[in-house]
C-alpha cells in the first residue's frame, strides 16, 4: 500500500461539478428573467396617460476597490386618479424631469417610452 495521497477528497470532486452548474443556472435563470420580461413589455398596450413626476431617485451599485460602478435612474409618476407607478429611466431623461412637472407619460408595461411636459 502506498504511503501519502490516493487522490482527492469527494468533496473537491463535488465541487468541480456543482460550482459550475450553480454559475450556469445563474446565468440561465438571468436571461430567461430578462426575455420574460422583454416579451411581456413587447406584449403589453402602450398606455398614453396625463401624469405628474413625484418623485425621482438613483441606485449606484458596484464601485467598490477598482471596480467601476453602475448608476440606474428611476422616476414615479402619479395619474390623475392617484395611482402611482416607478419607471427606470435613461440619466439623460432623468436629469430634464423635475419633480411637480406635469405632462404626458408613454409608457409600455414597464418600460418608460417618453414624457412630453405640459408647457404653460
Amino acid at each position: 500500500m502506498p504511503i501519502g495521497f490516493s487522490g482527492s477528497p469527494p468533496i473537491f470532486d463535488a465541487m468541480f461539478v456543482i460550482v459550475p452548474l450553480l454559475i450556469i443556472g445563474t446565468l440561465v435563470f438571468i436571461i430567461v428573467k430578462g426575455l420574460t420580461t422583454w416579451a411581456s413589455n413587447n406584449a403589453a398596450e402602450v398606455v398614453h396617460v396625463p401624469a405628474r413626476v413625484v418623485s425621482k431617485r438613483l441606485e449606484v451599485s458596484g464601485g467598490s476597490g477598482d471596480t467601476s460602478s453602475t448608476t440606474s435612474y428611476f422616476v414615479t409618476f402619479e395619474f390623475e386618479d392617484g395611482r402611482r407607478i416607478e419607471l427606470r429611466v435613461r440619466g439623460s431623461v432623468h436629469g430634464l424631469l423635475v419633480e411637480g412637472d406635469h405632462g404626458r407619460l408613454n409608457y409600455q408595461g414597464t418600460r418608460f417610452n417618453d414624457f412630453q411636459r405640459d408647457i404653460g
